[in-house]
């Protein structure tokens, strides 16, 4: 019996069990065929191509979407990596389909996450004479390498504060923070206003913050004139303006919503004349 004709049949048979029992169950199995409309058609996916993805029917899709059929685990976990569905939403897909959540949210304190942070010493270790923080979901500052403290008394900050227990998008974007040191405050603040605006499309808290925080100004305007192939941050500091670029890391292939949220912003010198100055200031 072929993977097609399987699939039909699961579907015809779900389909009228549950038109012969309307209850939270099958409230659920429409929550989740819903949720699964929704992000297949952010990702831009016809039924047919996530189908293939995924490696069952389009028939069988439909029928989820529809309501007309409960999906195994199995085809919720091949569903949401084609989607490429971060893991909390995950969970609430699971939930919603009347299944156990998956994956955990581990503190990163817990001893299973020992390998975790040795991989983010490391990169923060080599990183150095550049700046480089862990930041979580929330834009939380969880770490912080040598030369961040470094690059923070360079700009006359309290160089405790480089360590962590700051958070990122509200030491840029509210007065008295980092954002004050910006050469180009305009262009980095509408960069990371956007970027948290995104961001708190799905994530409750970041969306509160924003709330709390005061909005960049004409960020339209902010697009005219030549564009530079990088935006650099541009710092101002007792040496003169330091010039960086910025790029992330993140872990390949998590398997724990905390370990997926986070990631490493490195701020790499653009020049000559800003990685003597790290350098130096590295060694001192």
């Amino acid at each position: 019996m072929t993977g097609q004709v399987i699939d039909t049949l699961l579907c015809n048979c779900q389909s009228r069990a549950m038109k012969k029992t309307m209850n939270v169950s099958s409230a659920r199995v429409v929550a989740v065929g819903m949720q699964l409309r929704e992000l297949r058609r952010r990702a831009g996916l016809s039924q047919s191509a996530l189908a293939l993805q995924s490696g069952i029917s389009q028939r069988y899709l439909s029928c989820i979407e529809t309501g007309r059929a409960r999906p195994a685990p199995a085809t919720l976990h091949a569903l949401f990596t084609a989607l490429d569905t971060p893991l909390a939403e995950r969970n609430a897909g699971f939930l919603a389909a009347g299944h156990a959540p998956r994956y955990a949210a581990l503190p990163l304190s817990d001893p299973s996450m020992a390998l975790v942070r040795s991989a983010i010493g490391h990169v923060l270790k080599a990183n150095n004479p550049a700046p480089a923080i862990v930041i979580d979901s929330g834009w939380q500052v969880l770490a912080a390498n040598t030369a961040t403290a470094a690059l923070f008394a360079l700009m006359g900050l309290p160089v405790d504060s480089a360590g962590g227990g700051f958070n990122l998008l509200h030491t840029l974007l509210a007065p008295g923070g980092l954002g004050d040191y910006l050469v180009n405050p305009e262009e980095i603040r509408a960069v990371a206003w956007q970027r948290a605006s995104r961001e708190a499309l799905q994530d409750a808290g970041l969306a509160s913050l924003l709330a709390t925080l005061p909005t960049p100004g004409d960020m339209a305007a902010m697009a005219d004139g030549a564009i530079s192939p990088l935006l650099l941050t541009r710092l101002r500091s007792l040496q003169g303006e330091l010039r960086f670029l910025s790029t992330f890391t993140t872990f390949g292939m998590p398997q724990d919503i905390t370990v997926a949220s986070l990631r490493i912003e490195h701020l790499i010198p653009a020049d000559e004349a800003t990685w003597q100055t790290m350098t130096a200031a590295c060694a001192a």
